[in-house]
């Protein structure tokens, strides 16, 4: 199975980001982050992700005579490359888009239905902006982007820090002015 189609499945993309941060959890820790979707279609996907590497064994230890599993993210294993990218069809971006809001949805959700969950104090947003940008003020805009995520991104799971979904979406709403004047585009 190649990285798009193990990644591009909203159960198996929740699993993921549930585990960053260096965590190891349990399949039972992983039901209850992801109390939305059965146990069995859990335990399918993570059995899928372990096949695969993304997630690896960290610890079993003996439960009341069950083996109980720890797992860890395979961050590295954990991505679509570069190389991948560039080979997608408009399909595949169509699926990969529907899969990510498909996961918004569900991941806002059920933190909304999460008891004292609040908005305002937690700091939500879902804010979106139009803006003009040429070709060279978008790559400094994804790079300032980059400068400020990247480095969090390594952040530990730890007691004082609360995992927050970051999704930043950008897309051309309308083609440019030289594209829409380009004799080839009419």
């Amino acid at each position: 199975m190649d990285s798009l189609d193990l990644l591009a499945h909203p159960v198996r993309l929740r699993v993921v980001h549930a585990m960053r941060g260096g965590r190891t959890l349990t399949t039972a820790e992983l039901c209850g982050r992801i109390p939305d979707v059965s146990k069995a279609t859990l335990y399918r996907h993570i059995d899928v992700l372990v096949s695969a590497g993304v997630l690896e064994v960290a610890d079993e230890r003996r439960v009341r005579g069950a083996v109980e599993r720890h797992y860890r993210l395979r961050q590295d294993l954990a991505v679509i490359d570069e190389a991948a990218l560039r080979t997608l069809s408009v399909d595949d971006h169509r699926r990969g888009f529907a899969t990510a809001v498909a996961i918004l949805l569900a991941e806002f959700n059920t933190y909304l239905s999460r008891e004292g969950a609040d908005p305002v104090e937690d700091l939500v947003g879902y804010r979106q902006h139009a803006i003009w940008l040429n070709t060279d003020e978008l790559h400094d805009l994804i790079s300032e982007l980059r400068r400020a995520i990247v480095p969090r991104l390594a952040n530990p799971s730890t007691p004082d820090r609360a995992q927050y979904l970051l999704s930043p979406i950008m897309f051309p709403v309308e083609p440019s002015a030289s594209a829409r004047t380009d004799p080839e585009h009419d």
